[in-house]
């Protein structure tokens, strides 16, 4: 049952992949679909989800991964802040509390992983939440070598 739901979501990728290869006007949010396919196929792949538990799971994890989102624009917004704050010349009091805003900004991540991680175990075994993790941290490796492997192919081009 594990290896259905796993193919069902890679040709899902697959599908959003293709669909959106398709269209002329590729923008942002294709472009988020379709990484968003490829994650959740990487992830259910690399925990080994039963179809129950990933019915159970991924609506949790879209609830964090919503959490984890709105923490990276704020801290982008604190990041921004900080930089105007310098070349506007604010005093060191002010600058501080800008540089406080963005540290408390840089700590959500780790606060949002560590609120949902009882929620995951009311699913999950702590294996497979570690596979999570793990998984993650491998998704986002592998997108990094492809942005890299994209644009080193782009510059030979040139």
């Amino acid at each position: 049952m594990r290896k259905i739901t796993t193919i069902f979501l890679v040709l899902a990728a697959l599908f959003l992949s293709l669909s959106a290869a398709g269209q002329n006007n590729r923008g942002p949010k294709d472009w988020q679909d379709r990484m968003k396919a490829e994650k959740i196929a990487f992830l259910t792949d690399a925990m080994d989800l039963t179809s129950a538990e990933a019915e159970r799971f991924w609506p949790v994890y879209n609830r964090a991964e919503a959490e984890k989102r709105e923490a990276f624009e704020r801290s982008l917004r604190a990041i921004r802040d900080l930089d105007e704050g310098i070349k506007a010349g604010k005093d060191d009091k002010e600058i501080g509390v800008l540089l406080e805003k963005f540290l408390n900004s840089q700590n959500a991540n780790a606060a949002i992983d560590a609120k949902y991680l009882s929620e995951y175990r009311k699913i999950l075994s702590n294996k497979k939440i570690t596979q999570l993790f793990l998984g993650e941290e491998n998704f986002r490796r592998q997108q990094i070598h492809r942005l890299n492997r994209n644009d080193n192919n782009r510059n030979d081009k040139k």
